[in-house]
This record gives C-alpha cells, structure tokens and sequence, in this order.
C-alpha cells in the first residue's frame, strides 16, 4: 500500500491557507514544484478533514495521522482539508453532473478517486458529524459514484472535548459509507477531550493516545 508520492506537493496543499479561491488550490492537485503529475494508477491514500471550520483540530489529527502513516509506509499520504472548499460549490444545481462546478469534479477526479483508502478524522458537532462533510459526500455522490465509493477501504476517526469521542457521528458516517459501497475498519476510533492531548504547537503529547493511533494505523493498512 502506498500513500501519495510528492511532499512538495502535500505541503503545498497544506500551506495554502492565504488562498481564496479554489482554482489555485486544483492546480496543485495536479502537479508539484518538481512537476510531478498524479499516476492514477497508483495506489493512494487520502485522509479528508471533516469539517470547514478554520484552524480545525480535525486538520490538526488529520496531520498526526498523515505522520503517522509516513513513518509506517515511507509516503505522505494526502490531506484534503475541507476548509479550502468556498460556499459557491453548494448550490442547488450541484445535483446536475453537467453542472457542477469544476473544482469539486477536479478533486474528484484527481485525489477522491485515484484513493484506494480513506481515512476520515470527524469532529463532533451537536451530537452528530458537520454538515460540509456530508454535502461533500453528496457532491461526490452525482458522478463517477462507484469509482469513488465502491470497494474502496475507509478508517473513522472521531474527536470530541467531550467523553464520547463524536461516537453517534462515526456511526452515522459508517451507515453512509456503507451505503454508498465504502468498507469501514470496525475499529472505529473515538478521541475524547482533545484539548488535554495536545500541546501548545498542536502536537500531541499523550503517549497512551500515540501507541492507540500506532495500533489504528498498522490495523488500517493491513485491512
């Protein structure tokens, strides 16, 4: 199993909080500064933020898994990082494959399909899982459906500053996943109080929580 060949590329996507448009972001989807283009016949993983928020945890588990993975796999695999995705690609046409807008069928057909794994870091959000996850799925859902749900392998990841670790949205996530053809680890893993985690840098410091992560991983890439 491989994750996605180019850091350059992968930090570029990471890096790109001064942008505004997603137009600038599809153009590293394609290439990287060492012009490397995507092979869609290798074999990726892509991990996807659960949310839009800004400066998310999500985005910040989404990167200790990506580390996570790298050290175990030797490749960085990518981060698609909801944040990035402007208002303007939900609109009451994007039901219509001839319609929609151009950027979400890039990332589709450029990271969401090409992935044989997924990995999902959800948060909690008022006892379920954000909104812009979901219509990010719907949006995935009017083209090219199987090719990028079905077969394919996911990992749930929940995060939560409560006890439960967003439990009832990983569940609610895995009956849609199923739905759509997608195989869920049932190892679903549920973080609870995140903020205890983490340092000041966002890196995590608790080394029980480490060691879990380590045994997700291995688990995931074995599935």
């Amino acid at each position: 199993m491989q994750a996605f060949k180019g850091n350059n590329f992968t930090n570029l996507f990471l890096q790109s909080n001064g942008w505004k448009n997603l137009s600038y972001l599809c153009m590293f989807l394609i290439l990287d500064t060492q012009n490397h283009r995507i092979n869609k016949t290798e074999r990726m993983i892509a991990i996807i933020t659960g949310t839009n928020r800004r400066k998310s945890e999500a985005l910040t588990f989404a990167r200790i898994y990506q580390d996570e993975i790298e050290k175990q796999t030797g490749e960085k695999p990518l981060i698609v990082n909801l944040e990035h995705i402007p208002g303007n690609l939900w609109h009451p046409d994007m039901y219509d494959s001839d319609k929609q807008a151009p950027e979400i069928i890039q990332i589709q057909d450029e990271v969401m399909i090409p992935a044989e794994k997924l990995v999902f870091v959800v948060p909690e959000y008022n006892g379920g899982f954000p909104g812009a996850l979901k219509l990010f799925l719907d949006a995935l859902s009017v083209r090219e459906y199987k090719k990028t749900f079905k077969g394919k392998k996911a990992l749930l990841v929940g995060i939560a500053s409560g006890r439960a670790g967003n439990l009832r949205g990983l569940e609610h996530l895995t009956g849609i996943l199923n739905h759509v053809g997608t195989i869920v680890l049932p190892n679903k893993l549920p973080i609870s109080s995140i903020e205890k985690l983490l340092d000041g840098r966002g890196q995590l410091k608790d080394e029980p929580t480490k060691q879990v992560i380590t045994k997700h991983v291995e688990e995931f890439l074995a599935f």
